[in-house]
């Protein structure tokens, strides 16, 4: 099972559960746990190979991960806790998985909340994979990953986020990035089934007004789907949740408690 943290509220019977991004770890949530459990339930957890999570024994002979397997990790903590349903954020790559989750357990979720969202890749952002997909067993993951990091967040104020990512990337291991690589294989069918499908759960996209790989995907989405709201916050990136915490924090708080009036 996945490394997990859980902080239990006195009173609140809500739960929030934080997904984090490829080469992250539940770590990046740091600056949004002491908010959030003043007023709910928190489950933070390290997807697999990541952070203290490490590989199952059966990925020893497994070249690749698929989105379902990866949710499924996912759904195993939530179940285990009987958590009957929880409000979900994520950040980046951690929001794939949320929507992947919402599509297969909808019952899990009250809502979505999606900090640096990927609903769609530009032509830029797949050149950047086509090259990763040449290179990854030839070139130094890390070396891969700060040039990945470095684009997608290129900008001096970025830097403290570029940071947080290649540190929690350098506890990976070359086979670990390799399989989290490949999962890239399946992410243009998978990013194109959700844009078609409105699958009308309350959903916050929180993106950065600097986040030019994915922001511009994201206003179009939010036109189409009815339940889908977008907050832009300024002079910040790709991980709006460490860029920009305060922001963060009052902006998605603010939407789970209106919930409950709407």
């Amino acid at each position: 099972m996945l490394n997990y943290y859980s902080y239990p509220h006195k009173k609140s019977t809500e739960w929030v559960t934080f997904v984090h991004g490829a080469g992250g770890s539940s770590s990046i949530w740091y600056k949004q746990v002491r908010d959030f459990k003043k007023h709910f339930n928190v489950l933070i957890l390290d997807l697999r190979g990541h952070g203290n999570s490490q590989p199952k024994l059966k990925d020893t002979f497994n070249p690749k991960y698929t989105f379902d397997s990866i949710t499924s990790d996912i759904v195993e903590v939530i179940e285990h806790l009987n958590i009957t349903k929880s409000h979900f954020i994520g950040i980046s790559l951690g929001t794939i998985l949320i929507r992947n989750l919402a599509e297969k357990r909808p019952e899990l979720v009250n809502s979505m909340i999606m900090g640096g969202a990927i609903i769609k890749l530009n032509i830029r952002s797949q050149i950047l994979m086509k090259l990763g997909v040449i290179f990854k067993s030839v070139v130094p993951y890390m070396l891969l990953y700060k040039l990945f990091a470095f684009i997608i967040m290129p900008r001096k104020n970025h830097k403290k986020s570029r940071s947080l990512f290649v540190n929690e990337a350098k506890k990976l291991y070359q086979k670990e990035f390799i399989r989290w690589f490949k999962l890239t294989s399946e992410i243009n069918p998978l990013l194109r089934f959700f844009r078609t499908k409105d699958i009308k759960i309350p959903t916050l996209y929180v993106m950065g007004a600097e986040d030019h790989l994915f922001l511009p995907s994201i206003k179009n989405i939010v036109k189409l789907h009815k339940k889908a709201s977008l907050f832009v916050i300024e002079k910040c990136g790709h991980v709006v949740n460490v860029e920009q915490p305060e922001a963060f924090n009052n902006q998605t708080i603010g939407f789970i408690q209106s919930l409950r009036i709407s």
